[in-house]
């Protein structure tokens, strides 16, 4: 499903921010509320976060004030302002951001569901409320969905994409595909309370409430104390204030209620505040601090070390429970708490999964052990934690924890791909960071690995990646633009070589993809002869956005895998598909959850490279027979006739500059 237009019903601070973002990917959006005076307020917040952002590029002397005023009245006018569901007929998604009233969402929804064509995805931006509980107001609940964006939304990169009891894959993948063209991150989590980021980061906030109220503890301290710890990017109570009292209380009552007391506490002082009307940075900034001082008693001191150990202890406990419970995997918990929460290892601040892998799971257990003893159930140490304790499964100095972790061997520590040996069965972990991109020392370290692994006795290689947020996110784009069509030529001859060279031979290869399988990435994946999805996996050759055409494999091997059809579909559209998708169209061999990737994978290795060799690389080579040669000899010299076009350095122009391509067929 293509979304060519959208709109937003409820037109507050966060609904003009909604629409704002959708028109600045170059879609046109229709705003909606019941009064014209609340329409023009969405409208007023479109266009001062626009021209907030166009000043930004003229301060950095990227465009002249002339381009950015243009820009400006560009983006706004994609905007149409409306009292009643006029514009509502062509529309093909709808994100409803009214109160968060069930009844009022439902009375919406019955709306969009006369006024809609019957293809249009309906979405709403709840942070708590039960997607399945809306879509029950509408005659087509496959293609409801939650579409949570964080305040503010013009800023905040995450969406959480909720699927409802009978959202369809369908409507899932669409989702995800049209947050990443607003150029958001999305995550897909299951209809529950809270949903992900909510609920976990509301569960570390809990003890803090909890201490401050039973002890009487000063706010300052706490915020000075836990906010100099590297828990959080800030102080909790200072944090609160910039969210806006009324919606952290609202979400914390809801999980009060759907989880009860032992998991989540309200603090009685914001409910007091919230009544009177104080909410924080929306209300002028009265809400537990003003004029930067507390409003809430306590005097006493606070032990930062405690609180930021129980607020980190209490976080790992809800995301492990996140996991057992299947609202979403891990690459989403600690993604989303990073996009969503600010919990940034770049900043030494890091998601509490991933923490637990570095800081040793045995040792972690070890202090909630010790916190159960002493504050009671609450910190009873979650079930799969346990298991992966008793396991051996101990984090980052085990190579598996939460997440896989590379133990390369000696001399292949460093660079772009590291090399780790276990018996006859290898793995070579994509390090490149940010974005694991094929540049051309990574084609070059690649070739270099592959062929240490051919004269190493090495019956199976898994390529697995050392990012938990992504396999790979493709080409180098912008290290291909600095070749000359003679080294771009060279360039794609040893990529080739090295595929087909894979592909004939009798070790067997193995893709672990994690997460985000892109362009290179996805033709990486597709040389090796099984493929293992996690259910984070996104498959996906966008070449085409970018004015060129996969250039790796991806028009050849693609329709081998999938069918014709389909592959079609994906080279020319440049949409992804999940990795339960990946799997139903032959792409995928498995799907499985995101912390049992590696050790599928290895299973595969082991199996495989316990056959004979010479018949494993026979098998292979009659499997490829059906002319592959002229087929990638043919994409190759596409890829060369496309790449020096003006569509494509205009296309590739307009990825490196975050802006719409203008296509001219030249």
């Amino acid at each position: 499903m293509f979304v060519f237009k959208a709109a937003v019903v409820g037109a507050g601070t966060m609904g003009g921010e909604i629409a704002q973002v959708i028109a600045a990917a170059g879609i046109p959006v229709v705003l909606k509320d019941i009064d014209r005076k609340f329409v023009d307020v969405g409208l007023e917040r479109a266009r001062e976060v626009t021209a907030g952002a166009q000043a930004r590029l003229v301060e950095k002397e990227k465009i002249t004030q002339e381009q950015a005023d243009a820009a400006v009245q560009e983006i706004l006018g994609r905007i149409t302002g409306t009292t009643s569901y006029d514009g509502f007929g062509d529309v093909d998604l709808v994100i409803e951001a009214v109160p968060e009233r069930m009844e009022i969402k439902q009375a919406v929804f019955a709306d969009l569901d006369t006024v809609t064509p019957g293809h249009a995805i309906l979405a709403t931006n709840t942070s708590s409320l039960s997607i399945t509980e809306i879509a029950d107001a509408t005659g087509r609940p496959e293609q409801v969905c939650g579409f949570h964006f964080f305040y503010p939304a013009s800023v905040m990169p995450l969406i959480e994409i909720v699927e409802g009891d009978e959202t369809s894959p369908e409507t899932l993948t669409a989702a995800i595909n049209f947050a990443q063209a607003i150029r958001k991150q999305p995550i897909a989590c299951a209809d529950a309370p809270g949903f992900v980021v909510n609920r976990i980061l509301t569960s570390g906030l809990s003890e803090i409430f909890r201490a401050q109220e039973e002890r009487g503890l000063s706010i300052k301290q706490i915020d000075e104390g836990v906010g100099a710890r590297n828990v959080a990017p800030m102080g909790p109570f200072f944090l609160i204030d910039l969210l806006g009292l009324d919606t952290v209380l609202h979400v914390g009552e809801h999980l009060l209620e759907s989880y009860g007391p032992e998991r989540f506490y309200v603090h009685e002082g914001m409910r007091r505040l919230v009544a009177d009307r104080q909410l924080g940075a929306k209300t002028g900034g009265a809400g537990f601090y003003k004029d930067g001082e507390p409003q809430i008693a306590g005097d006493a001191d606070a032990d930062a070390d405690e609180l930021a150990e129980l607020y980190i202890l209490k976080m790992l406990i809800e995301a492990c429970l996140v996991l057992e419970e299947r609202v979403a995997q891990t690459r989403a918990i600690d993604l989303g708490l990073m996009a969503g929460a600010g919990l940034d290892p770049r900043r030494g601040i890091m998601p509490p999964l991933l923490r637990a892998d570095v800081e040793g799971l045995d040792a972690t257990l070890e202090r909630l052990q010790a916190a159960e003893e002493r504050h009671g159930d609450r910190f009873a140490p979650p079930a799969i934690l346990k298991r992966l304790v008793a396991q051996g499964r101990l984090g980052q100095k085990s190579g598996q924890g939460f997440f896989p972790w590379p133990r390369p061997d000696e001399g292949f520590a460093e660079g772009p791909v590291q090399l780790e040996t276990r018996g006859d069965v290898a793995i070579a972990w994509l390090n490149n960071p940010p974005a694991n991109s094929l540049s051309p020392a990574v084609i070059e370290a690649l070739s270099r690995t592959w062929e240490r692994v051919k004269g190493s006795g090495v019956r199976a290689l898994v390529i697995a990646s050392g990012n938990p947020l992504l396999f790979c996110a493709g080409a180098d784009i912008k290290a291909f633009t600095t070749l000359d069509e003679k080294s771009g030529r060279a360039m794609l001859d040893q990529i080739h070589g090295l595929f087909r060279d894979m592909e004939r031979s009798g070790i067997a290869t193995i893709a672990a993809v994690n997460a985000i399988a892109y362009g290179g990435g996805c033709e990486l994946a597709m040389a090796c002869d099984v493929r293992i999805a996690a259910e984070s996996a996104l498959f996906g050759q966008p070449e085409i956005n970018l004015g060129i055409v996969p250039g790796f494999g991806g028009t050849q091997r693609l329709p081998r895998l999938v069918g014709a059809s389909k592959a079609l579909e994906m080279n020319l559209t440049g949409d992804a598909i999940t990795g339960e998708e990946a799997f139903e169209f032959g792409l995928a061999a498995a799907v499985v959850p995101d912390h049992e990737l590696l050790d599928t994978a290895l299973a595969w290795a082991r199996r495989l490279a316990g056959q004979a060799p010479l018949a494993v690389a026979q098998i292979k080579r009659v499997s490829a027979a059906a002319d592959l040669d002229a087929g990638l000899a043919a994409e190759r010299a596409a890829f060369i006739d496309v790449f020096v076009t003006e569509d494509a350095r205009e296309g590739i122009g307009a990825f490196l500059g975050k802006r719409q391509p203008t296509w001219r067929g030249k």
